[in-house]
């Protein structure tokens, strides 16, 4: 399904982690990839409110928390960086999305990073 919203088309996600070659590209296109989902499945569920919200970037967190083990596999990890970075993603999703109230650390609730 293609992404609809022309802020989210136009985004350039892991940004900072693309640009580090301490986290490795095969890594981190698996990452944008879950973050591409979540919109996918925001676009497709079309969320109500908050809570709603919640339940789908949990979801996509988990799918991150999978992620660690073949980040540490490459020689690499979800650092202090990567975890800033990933939490600015979520955070840009749910407010392109409109959800300019969401609590960045309850989109990343789940994480283990």
């Amino acid at each position: 399904m293609p992404i609809t919203n022309q802020q989210v088309a136009e985004h350039a996600f892991l940004r900072q982690l693309y640009a580090d070659s301490y986290f490795p590209d095969h890594v981190v296109d698996k990452g944008r990839e879950v973050l591409l989902r979540l919109c996918e499945r925001i676009e497709s569920e079309r969320p109500s409110d908050l809570a709603a919200l919640y339940a789908l970037t949990r979801a996509a967190t988990e799918e991150f928390n999978l992620l660690e083990t073949e980040f540490e596999a490459a020689g690499s990890e979800i650092e202090t960086v990567a975890r800033e970075e990933i939490a600015e993603d979520f955070w840009f999703v749910a407010s392109a999305y409109g959800f300019t109230d969401a609590d960045v650390e309850e989109l990343i609730a789940a994480r283990d990073w």
